[in-house]
């Protein structure tokens, strides 16, 4: 059973440009997160996540959790999305058991911050994109402090990383 999170920061630490980290994200980035689905069970996100991003289809199924409730109608149609009014550790016992061990999060920092702080975050992968300017602004250093760089590779100005829990 492994708990995975992929992410995208600009060169300044945001995690979104014009709201969505689909800007900040390049055809390399975009290569590298399908991969990463194709060995999730089940992928994660929070309400905001799934409020800003596009998830009408995913590979595998999705668990939305959200306090508020309010979904787009293009996620609630996704035929493998599933809305919880959980929290995210309990949300991640549940898919385990339901969808199978690995659970990939894509969700936001708020989400990723919480579950990192939790130690539930066994990977970390990292797309560092050259892109500046955006919003929610995150401290790499603070992101990455309990993990050790497992790979790295700099393509076309970005840099990828695999950050495995100490």
């Amino acid at each position: 059973m492994s708990v995975l999170a992929n992410l995208v920061l600009g060169s300044d630490g945001s995690t979104t440009l014009d709201g969505s980290s689909k800007s900040l994200s390049s055809v390399e980035d975009r290569k590298r997160f399908h991969e990463l689905r194709a060995q999730a069970s089940v992928i994660l996100i929070g309400g905001n996540t799934a409020r800003n991003e596009p998830y009408a289809q995913t590979p595998v199924p999705l668990v939305v959790i959200t306090r508020s409730g309010d979904i787009p109608g293009s996620v609630r149609d996704n035929p493998k999305a599933h809305i919880w009014e959980l929290d995210p550790l309990t949300a991640i016992d549940k898919a385990q058991k339901e969808f199978g061990g690995c659970v990939l999060i894509e969700g936001g920092m708020k989400l990723v911050e919480e579950l990192l702080i939790a130690n539930k975050i066994d990977e970390l992968y990292l797309t560092l994109s050259h892109k500046s300017g955006g919003e929610n602004v995150y401290d790499l250093s603070a992101l990455t402090r309990e993990f050790t760089v497992e790979s790295s590779e700099k393509l076309e100005g970005e840099t990828f990383l695999k950050l495995v829990r100490n």
